[in-house]
């Protein structure tokens, strides 16, 4: 039996409900096609704080490094908003991407027809709309040196540098042209080239690593554009490629496309370690322990790792499939909840795709 070890960091929050019913899809899809999966729980965010003063602790680091990928609730509670910022249970996230590597972010915006009027844009607009944000995630301004805050000509003076190396940008628009390649083949490449010098050196690079891929039609926008057409048209995109800060800021715009945080995934790759596989969505902790968060988009995480990490397509499918399956039902959790469908709770979802997995 082929078998699997997973670094299980359900974190702050609704953290663990939802990786809770994401466990349990995986054990399902592992019964089925005989698949071994192991699960090493480990501390992240304010849990970790509270536990070892400091949100990425040693111990769960070196969970993650050895395992054969990782699978995140959230991290984050307002009660630790008074700490200093680096410990901040948000902190561990910049530093377990930067331990593992994880230069690249997929982000689907996926509108699902039975859920189109769950939207605050109109129908016809967005049915239809199936787009992949593929976001650099270790670079950019997040990352830039030097930064700081310090008191120049007598005032307080902030500043970060947003910067790519020409390396970083190749090794993730070769990602975005591989993602391509697999869907539409149909690339946008967001950026701020006519005000940005490093946005030019992304265009250039961009436009070099494009000739490898002749297959897939590449275009240019600005980012304040690309923002626009994603409310405008979100249906003219396939795959968007894009910087951190600019990924950052279009990837949860084009999430409410969908209606609801709750139903969209998110990968995190690596070259050379263990990927990561989280949410979108916060980690709601006014709604802890109520059974009402929405596990979707932790169980579509999980079916992302399925593909990403394992090659295991037939069962990432699968699992999108048994995800469809409940709300063509009509089995809502209180997110998304409509008139005249069945609204359920967190644990009741899972329970329902994991029997669609089986039944299938």
């Amino acid at each position: 039996m082929t078998s699997y070890n997973i670094a299980l960091l359900a974190g702050d929050g609704t953290g663990k409900e939802v990786t809770d019913e994401a466990v349990k899809v995986l054990k399902a899809a592992g019964e089925k096609y005989s698949v071994d999966f192991n699960f090493e729980p480990a501390l992240i965010g304010g849990c970790a704080y509270d536990v070892y003063k400091k949100p990425l602790p040693d111990e769960t680091l070196n969970i993650a490094k050895s395992s054969d990928a990782v699978l995140l609730g959230a991290v984050g509670d307002w009660k630790y908003d008074t700490l200093p910022p680096e410990v901040r249970p948000e902190k561990a996230l910049l530093g377990i991407r930067k331990e593992l590597n994880l230069f690249a972010n997929l982000r689907p915006a996926t509108v699902y027809p039975e859920l189109t009027k769950l939207s605050p844009l109109k129908e016809d607009v967005i049915a239809g709309t199936d787009i992949m944000i593929v976001r650099e995630l270790t670079g950019d301004v997040y990352f830039g040196t030097p930064k700081g805050i310090e008191t120049r000509n007598g005032e307080k003076f902030g500043f970060n540098n947003m910067c790519y190396y020409e390396s970083e940008i190749r090794r993730i628009a070769h990602v975005a042209f591989k993602v391509a390649m697999q869907r539409n083949r149909k690339l946008c490449s967001v950026d701020k080239a006519n005000v940005l010098d490093v946005s030019r050196l992304w265009r250039e690079i961009v436009t070099e690593v494009s000739k490898e891929y002749p297959l897939v039609e590449l275009n240019y926008m600005y980012v304040d554009n690309a923002a626009m057409q994603i409310i405008r048209n979100p249906k003219q995109f396939d795959v968007i490629l894009t910087g951190n800060i600019f990924g950052d800021i279009l990837s949860d715009e084009a999430s409410m496309l969908s209606g609801s945080l709750g139903l969209l995934p998110s990968a995190s790759l690596s070259d050379s370690k263990p990927a990561m596989y989280e949410p979108i969505h916060g980690s709601a902790p006014d709604l802890k322990g109520q059974n009402i968060v929405n596990p979707i988009a932790t169980i579509l995480s999980a079916a992302m790792m399925l593909k990403y990490s394992f090659n295991m397509d037939k069962q990432h499918d699968d699992i999108v499939n048994a995800v469809r399956k409940a709300l063509k039902d009509g089995y809502r959790t209180q997110d998304i909840a409509q008139q005249g469908m069945k609204t359920i709770g967190t644990s009741e979802m899972g329970d329902i795709i994991k029997n669609n997995i089986m039944q299938n």
